[in-house]
């Protein structure tokens, strides 16, 4: 029989050839490094026929948090005797075995099983995957969906199982998805499983459209700044080859839907060319800060950064603010939250009797003491126990476990979860762990700030990819200067040249007199970056001997006890 040539329309596995394992999880919380599985469901379908389902309870290795609980409906007694996911593992990957997967928000769903995998020595996974998610945002438009949550989108293709936040519901549901999908994409020319994955990757027609925004960039190190019809600044970024990175938007490896919904919106794109990377990083952030583009997600807000002030009274507290001010007092920070300055405040007083009360108190002016006085967690200068010259040697003792050695604190705190785990009560121990990293990590941050904050004045460079070299004058932990020396050149001239047109800068108070935290801690990477050369050092650069960062690996190894005890069902330490 002679061969017969197939049409192009025949490359590829048609969709109604493939069998799809559209599956859900049900976790205790969203990271796959630190949260398990309680519970998965499995649909297999294949031209648009169920031919099997998998479905079961997940024992988690630990307490299923409240909140999941109460949006899942699975509790604690519900799992206790259902199996680990290691012995579920074999048989789902059987079940899986040749087919494609298909889940809503399916990076999410593929980082658990991906970890699950690792953690019990099977490869990951190398079925193709499908995402109705990001599918849906493709296909669908604005006036069709609000948003593409499950939910919205089972009633609009009106499936006959209801979103529950149970796994097996959940993925009946995603199965009518899908086929409303294919339906949609159909028309579109969408025949085939590569098809389906490749309209999903391409760019959109509004990237395709907006093409010639790129034009005449330069290749250069930078900012671009994403402009609409009114100039308003949309998402800012910068990259060392401007003209690759601004390209890049309109191909697509761009596939974050919040990003090209961003460029639709794009009428031009303004570019600021830099001397250096390090340069563009910093410039990067003031001008997120100081324009808040809606496009950006992060660094936009510098000013809410939180501080933990020991306060200059005459008896001072330690007090959540807002604002840094040259008072005397001593400040910790920068804290991301007042909850987490607030975990630290709470380590604090564990090792500090300092008072917790918020009167203003007085030597002259005498107020019944709290409880903490009768446990002896405070020395009640309130009733006059304790006088002024008493009382700051505590203050001392703030002052240094914020400035110079963490280890009162920490050994209070290790003790305090030590007497917690030995009881048995190992979620308080959790919680305290999470207080004591609090302190530690951002006691290490501002430490490391400081080191260089403290700096009148820092000249330092590293090697261009050229052969020449990249200066930097650094005042007070605020990049004031960046230039290029050329290879061969002399660099007294260059290094004389950016000293003197640098930034003059006037230090304000606190660990971060002259910038913010982010963009100080921008140059210290860079500082530690291989073959960089300090030129010139006004004062020392130094840490203290016994600061919080000795202590930082210590914690950070608790958190991955927590993690293997969770994965191994042990009872967290």
């Amino acid at each position: 029989m002679d061969a017969v040539q197939g049409t192009l329309d025949e490359l590829g596995t048609p969709l109604r050839e493939v069998t799809f394992v559209v599956f859900d999880l049900e976790t205790t919380g969203g990271s796959s490094a630190e949260h398990a599985i309680t519970e998965i469901g499995a649909v297999k379908v294949r031209g648009g026929e169920v031919i099997g389902e998998f479905a079961t309870l997940v024992d988690p290795g630990g307490p299923i948090p409240p909140f999941i609980s109460v949006l899942t409906g699975i509790t604690d007694a519900m799992v206790v005797a259902a199996p680990k996911f290691s012995e579920v593992l074999p048989s789902f990957l059987e079940f899986v075995a040749g087919t494609a997967l298909v889940a809503h928000n399916a990076p999410f769903d593929m980082s658990f099983l991906k970890a699950a995998c690792q953690a019990g020595g099977y490869p990951p996974p190398a079925n193709p995957v499908v995402d109705t998610a990001d599918l849906a945002r493709r296909v669908l438009t604005r006036d069709e969906t609000p948003n593409c949550k499950l939910a919205t989108l089972a009633r609009i293709f009106r499936s006959s199982t209801e979103p529950c936040h149970r796994a097996l519901a959940d993925a009946r549901a995603t199965v009518d998805v899908l086929h409303g999908l294919i339906a949609r994409v159909g028309s579109l020319g969408v025949h085939t499983l590569e098809d389906l994955r490749g309209f999903v990757r391409a760019p959109t027609p509004e990237q395709q459209r907006k093409r010639h925004l790129a034009d005449g960039v330069p290749g250069a190190p930078g900012v671009y700044v994403f402009e609409d019809a009114r100039g308003e600044a949309l998402y800012i970024g910068k990259s060392s080859n401007l003209r690759n990175r601004v390209r890049s938007y309109f191909t697509a490896s761009e596939t974050r839907s919040r990003i090209r919904e961003m460029v639709g919106i794009a009428e031009r794109v303004r570019t600021i060319v830099c001397a250096t990377a390090l340069e563009a990083e910093i410039r990067e952030l003031r001008m997120i800060g100081a324009t808040k583009p809606r496009y950006n997600r992060r660094s936009r807000f510098p000013e809410r950064a939180v501080w933990l002030k020991l306060t200059d009274e005459p008896f001072p507290r330690l007090s959540v603010v807002r604002e840094v001010r040259d008072d005397g007092a001593a400040y910790l920070g920068p804290f991301g939250s007042s909850r987490t300055a607030d975990d630290a405040r709470t380590a604090m007083h564990e090792a500090l009797p300092l008072r917790q009360c918020t009167e203003r108190i007085s030597a002259r002016v005498r107020r019944p003491a709290c409880a903490l006085a009768e446990i002896g967690r405070c020395g009640a200068p309130c009733e006059g126990r304790e006088s002024e010259e008493s009382y700051a040697r505590h203050v001392r003792r703030a002052r240094h476990a914020m400035e110079q050695d963490a280890e009162a604190v920490f050994s209070a705190m290790e003790a305090r979860m030590r007497r917690l785990a030995a009881e048995q009560r190992y979620e308080e121990a959790a919680v305290d762990r999470d207080r004591l990293a609090a302190y530690v990590r951002t006691a290490a941050r501002m430490q490391r700030l400081r080191s260089l904050t403290g700096i009148p004045q820092m000249v330092a460079a590293s090697p261009a990819f050229d052969g020449g070299w990249d200066i930097h004058v650094i005042r007070y932990g605020r990049l004031t200067a960046a230039g290029v020396m050329p290879r061969g050149a002399h660099p007294t001239p260059y290094v004389d040249a950016l000293v003197a047109t640098a930034e003059t800068v006037v230090p304000g108070p606190g660990p971060t007199p002259a910038a913010s935290a982010e963009e100080t801690e921008c140059v210290l990477r860079w500082l530690d970056s291989p073959g960089v050369r300090l030129v010139q050092v006004d004062g020392a650069w130094s840490l203290p001997a016994y600061g919080a960062g000795r202590l930082v690996e210590r914690i950070e190894r608790a958190y991955r006890h927590q993690r293997s005890d969770r994965r191994e069902g042990r009872p967290l330490r």
